[in-house]
């Protein structure tokens, strides 16, 4: 577990209404040494049929460095997982908090939000168990009923509450884009972060996630050093109609999505969140993302 994290990214003095923000972090030359990145899968790409020590062996044995695991509300749970990782090797590098989606913390009733804030919170007690140095959050969700600037408000409070808690435990909350109609630009995902002003909310970048509204290479190069995590997938678009695709299949750049990640100095994990299959599968992604880090 990290302490003491820095951004050397943070942009003082970001306002909300500042739409002519357009700073990004120091970058590095092309020529300059690519830092080491490791590979992780999402625990749902691990056969649910196999008990959970061998889960988490399959995914070592398929080249894999670590999981990203799900919230626990049971200790059990907590204990099997992080037994298994002992035995493994298989290292559980971050949590993905459940209760952000059926409870969003810019929900207008108190009772869904106190929902919410106690399943973030349980979840970062279960990083601080397991190790891991991150909790991954969606922090809003733009629907019918809540208004995109009610979202952006209510999300920044809630997530205050839950700072003091991250600090203590020292776990980073790391806030992700997603189809949430929310943070719908590298610029203000950038502003967002930043007007936290602490090194414990930071940034979870999902490259396949901007593919249908945007680029993950300029997303990358805007965040740049307010990257925590990454999630690895790929993205094709066919006419009208669009899917999912394991990587290389789709439509994101990975040389130059790799060449953005070198520039910006990003050192951490990589983890695949794609659909769960069989080993063979399991090991054609770490063939596939040994690809990526390569830069080929």
């Amino acid at each position: 577990m990290q302490h003491g994290i820095s951004r050397r990214g943070f942009l003082a003095g970001a306002a909300l209404g500042g739409a002519a923000l357009t700073a990004s972090a120091p970058t590095r030359a092309d020529d300059a040494p690519r830092p080491t990145l490791r590979k992780a899968v999402v625990f749902g790409m691990l056969p649910g049929s196999m008990p959970m020590a061998d889960r988490f062996q399959l995914g070592r044995d398929c080249g894999f460095d670590g999981v990203e695991a799900y919230t626990m509300a049971d200790p059990k749970d907590v204990e099997a997982v992080r037994a298994a990782s002992e035995k493994s090797g298989l290292r559980v590098h971050s949590i993905m908090n459940q209760a952000h989606w059926r409870y969003p913390l810019s929900s207008s009733d108190a009772d869904t939000v106190r929902t919410s804030i106690a399943g973030m919170k349980t979840s970062l007690e279960n990083a601080r168990a397991l190790g891991a140095e991150t909790v991954l959050l969606v922090p809003a969700v733009v629907d019918a009923k809540t208004r995109y600037a009610d979202a952006y408000v209510r999300s920044q409070k809630a997530i205050r509450e839950l700072l003091p808690v991250a600090e203590e435990l020292g776990i980073v909350i790391a806030v992700e884009e997603v189809w949430n109609k929310f943070l719908l630009s590298p610029l203000e995902f950038a502003r967002y972060v930043d007007e936290f002003n602490t090194p414990h909310l930071q940034a979870y970048f999902d490259v396949g996630n901007v593919v249908l509204y945007g680029y993950p290479q300029d997303w990358i190069r805007t965040l740049g050093e307010r990257i925590r995590k990454v999630h690895i997938k790929d993205f094709k678009v066919e006419g009208e109609s669009w899917r999912w695709t394991n990587l290389y299949d789709g439509a994101v750049d990975w040389a130059e999505v790799r060449r953005a990640f070198a520039e910006v100095g990003y050192d951490g994990w990589f983890t695949a969140e794609l659909r769960g299959r069989d080993e063979a599968y399991l090991r054609d992604v770490a063939k596939r993302m040994d690809r990526i880090i390569a830069g080929s």
